[in-house]
């Protein structure tokens, strides 16, 4: 089963973190020693190494400056930013809007081939309708005090539905069905988008599929996640996006999907679900 997606971000600060230890033992230091020269206590050279604080890239400068290894400063650097990169903070990426985000990603998008989709919370943005997206993207920005430019935001959101229409890509979709019983918006709307939802069955390029609410559990409900093919997981969770791009932990991704894909229903079956939650509304 999938380990912690933060378990990625982990792995790249702890190989950072085993770099400046390298670094300081050669040099001839100990940690108090080290400590001393860069100023600062000897309890955050002790987060530092074990990799249970990151160090930041002024950290990096002293660290490396004080040990005479000042060309191992830009590499560091390049790994702390992608590390950075692994987990992208909701409120970060969005500090300027949510327009500029849902545009940064399309390129992603275009480049993939195949979706493998699971979602436990929301309807996924290629799925979404206008109105469904308004109002979904209008609490966000309220939760997250970001400014709001979600009526910009939204038809950048909306664009990347077009890829189900174009080109070789393919769309696996799997729906928990509480998902199509959680009111996003007016009463209307949430008609409007679940019919949207039948509409779009019929195309060749999606599967969708919906896990009844009553099924037997194989796999426990997962946070939401997006496979890129086989060579990224994105996991969305409360306060941060999550980049997976271990292999392993990939894999566990693949056979989870694989797995809550064995208690979906699809076709008919679906189908009736989703008019049952459309009949719900009124």
């Amino acid at each position: 089963m999938p380990s912690s997606p933060l378990s990625s971000v982990g792995a790249a600060r702890k190989a950072i973190a085993d770099q400046l230890v390298e670094i300081r033992k050669d040099a001839g230091l100990n940690g108090a020693e080290l400590s001393s020269r860069c100023g600062w206590h000897p309890a955050k050279t002790s987060r530092i190494q074990s990799g249970k604080s990151a160090a930041s890239e002024d950290d990096i400068r002293a660290w490396c400056t004080v040990c005479g290894a000042e060309d191992r400063i830009p590499d560091l650097i390049a790994a702390t930013r992608a590390a950075d990169s692994i987990h992208q903070r909701w409120r970060r990426r969005n500090s300027s809007g949510m327009r500029l985000a849902q545009e940064k990603v399309i390129g992603d998008y275009e480049r993939t081939e195949l979706f493998r989709i699971y979602v436990s919370n929301v309807l996924p943005g290629f799925f979404q309708t206008a109105e469904y997206a308004t109002a979904l993207m209008r609490s966000i920005t309220d939760f997250q005090g970001t400014p709001n430019d979600v009526a910009a935001a939204v038809p950048a959101r909306l664009a990347r539905a077009r890829l189900m229409h174009s080109g070789a890509h393919r769309f696996a979709v799997l729906i928990e069905e509480w998902v199509l019983r959680t009111r996003i918006g007016s009463v209307e709307g949430m008609a409007a988008q679940l019919d949207h939802l039948l509409a779009l069955m019929s195309l060749p390029s999606v599967s969708i599929g919906i896990i009844p609410a009553g099924c037997p559990r194989a796999i426990w409900p997962l946070e939401a996640f997006y496979l890129f093919d086989d060579q990224r997981v994105a996991v969305e969770t409360l306060t941060a996006k999550v980049n997976v791009l271990q292999p392993s932990e990939i894999t566990d991704y693949v056979r989870a999907f694989a797995g809550l894909s064995k208690m979906a229903v699809h076709g008919a079956k679906a189908r009736a679900l989703i008019g049952s939650a459309i009949a719900s509304l009124e």
